[in-house]
């Protein structure tokens, strides 16, 4: 088991691993405060190749806009931490990343960077599946270290979620 993600985020993981390869689709992410580490997890089970290729760590706006399609004008607009840019990016995951399903992740990990509309543990997710997107806002506790762990459980727990349901 992958001994740094809880217990029931383990679960779903291999859940999700499973529910993939009997439904033959890919999965990939463009994540932001978490820095790849969706992807990591995803790549700790063994035989992820088989739906798991690519993944796109877009934490600059630049890269937002360069890897997966991100308009600059959303950016600017509605900024990074928004469920516009989580749509976006998880649109331009489908898209850009040639996969089934894109999970999109962009949030405020600390110690810096909150505002008073966007604090520290602020996080947006969006999901791309079935010809729909689905998005979620959390507000997770802790040092940045925990937001980002927080982050990518969720995002585990609610992809598996979003499949079983479609």
């Amino acid at each position: 088991m992958i001994s740094y993600l809880k217990e029931n985020t383990q679960i779903a993981l291999h859940r999700l691993a499973q529910e993939l390869v009997a439904r033959g689709l890919t999965i990939s992410c463009a994540e932001s405060c978490t820095g790849g580490g969706l992807a990591y997890a995803f790549t700790a089970l063994p035989g992820s190749s088989a739906w798991f290729e690519r993944s796109a760590v877009t934490y600059a706006n630049d890269a937002k806009t360069q890897m997966v399609g991100v308009p600059k004008s959303t950016l600017v607009q509605f900024g990074a931490v928004s469920e516009q840019t989580v749509i976006a990016m998880a649109q331009g995951v489908v898209e850009q990343l040639h996969a089934d399903i894109g999970i999109s992740i962009s949030g405020v990990a600390g110690p810096d960077g909150g505002s008073p509309d966007k604090p520290v543990g602020t996080v947006w997710f969006g999901f791309a599946l079935a010809g729909e997107i689905y998005t979620s806002l959390q507000c997770f506790a802790g040092d940045r270290e925990a937001v980002r762990k927080q982050a990518i459980e969720f995002a585990i727990e609610k992809v598996v979620q979003l499949i079983t349901q479609n």
